[in-house]
């Protein structure tokens, strides 16, 4: 029984270390997204399929840049999937997410948290491009029947820091 219950102790070890291991290296080759406040660093794949979703935030094609027009992100509330999000309903307005690109210098893009609301997950039309430059991140509700939207305008006087 004892030896049974180490086995699977170690297993759980092992998939963790495995885990952060992976983590570490999708942080290191992607944009990272973060919330300091929320204590979110997590890295930003392309696209939004259910592969990505599960171990990271993931950019929906076709929207914004970094700094420029509206740059969208989803990712996972969840206790069975990646739990990047869990915390996104204790953000305040006036609060710091920033985006990290790639480039050699790690260029940091500061956005400053305008709005927060609950929409329904039919409602895509916080993806447009609304003629500014902001950063959408999206969210399931604790109980998934809706999205929680947090909106942040790009804050152009912010230098790397």
């Amino acid at each position: 029984m004892m030896i049974c219950g180490i086995s699977v102790l170690s297993l759980f070890a092992y998939r963790k270390i495995s885990r952060e291991i992976y983590l570490r290296s999708l942080l290191e080759d992607n944009i990272n997204f973060e919330i300091p406040c929320l204590d979110i660093k997590v890295p930003v794949l392309e696209g939004t399929d259910n592969k990505k979703l599960a171990v990271s935030a993931g950019h929906f094609l076709g929207t914004g840049e970094l700094g420029g027009g509206n740059y969208c992100i989803a990712g996972h509330n969840s206790t069975i999937y990646a739990e990047i999000f869990n915390d996104l309903d204790k953000i305040k307005i006036g609060d710091e997410m920033y985006l990290v690109d790639t480039d050699e210098n790690r260029t940091r893009y500061k956005y400053i948290v305008t709005e927060y609301k609950i929409v329904d997950p039919n409602d895509v039309g916080v993806l447009d491009d609304f003629g500014d430059d902001r950063l959408t991140v999206i969210s399931c509700t604790d109980d998934g029947k809706y999205r929680q939207v947090v909106i942040g305008k790009y804050d152009k006087e912010y230098r790397n820091k």
